[in-house]
């Protein structure tokens, strides 16, 4: 099962020929993942609930991409593209999941997935996200999980919050991390955040990511040149 899953993250966000997502990865993904679950020695709860997972993220991949091509965040993202279908596929899978004694990585990132799906108040939807984050990390921590708790946290206590826990040397040091940590900075301390935007774009991987960074910098007035000689010890 962890193959298919990592196939479908390849799919919903790749770094490979500058193409972010490749929906067929994702198909490819669901469509064996089904197989496993229709059969009678594979058909067990992680299963269901890892295409629960993929049923909630497939969701929304239309409204990831712009008209241009763009990659959409999930603040940005227009709900109405999402499709319902899948979302209420996901839940009923995912309820199916909850038979037996077990819990997978796969539950708490499909019950977390349905929570970005689902039409809460924002305040719920954040403070529920970050509880399963929690419970994600105790039980399989890896460390892009620890980022998206990071993101979590901001939305639930504050940016200050996320920023003190943002030292955490567990934290990977990817574009990721310091794109989160330059919208954590922005509005607060601009020059600040424009130093972690121009780290982020030093190691950007893809065209996509750079030009995304690219445009924040610009929001900010700030020049798009790489800061290679950033060091991470300052936050």
């Amino acid at each position: 099962m962890l193959t298919l899953y990592l196939l479908f993250s390849e799919g919903y966000y790749s770094e490979r020929n500058n193409q972010v997502i490749r929906q067929e990865l994702c198909a490819e993904a669901m469509r064996l993942t089904q197989q496993l679950a229709n059969h009678p020695l594979t058909q067990v709860p992680a299963t269901k609930a890892l295409l629960a997972l993929m049923c909630f993220q497939a969701s929304r991949l239309q409204a990831r991409k712009g008209g241009d091509g763009e990659l959409v965040f999930y603040d940005q993202q227009d709900r109405s593209a999402w499709n319902p279908a899948l979302i209420s596929r996901g839940a009923s899978l995912l309820n199916e999941a909850s038979d037996g004694d077990i819990l997978s990585r796969f539950h708490l990132e499909a019950s977390i997935a349905w929570w970005l799906c689902c039409d809460a108040a924002e305040n719920i939807r954040w403070k529920n996200i970050l509880a399963l984050h929690d419970l994600l990390l105790q039980h399989f921590y890896s460390p892009v999980a620890a980022l998206n708790r990071l993101y979590a946290l901001s939305r639930v206590n504050g940016k200050e919050a996320a920023l003190a826990e943002a030292v955490d040397d567990r934290l990977p040091r990817g574009h990721f991390y310091y794109v989160l940590l330059a919208e954590l900075h922005t509005g607060a301390n601009d020059r600040k955040a424009g130093e972690c935007y121009r780290r982020a774009l030093a190691l950007a991987k893809s065209d996509t990511d750079r030009e995304i960074i690219t445009c924040r910098l610009a929001a900010l007035g700030e020049p798009p040149q790489a800061d290679i000689n950033y060091t991470v010890d300052r936050w």
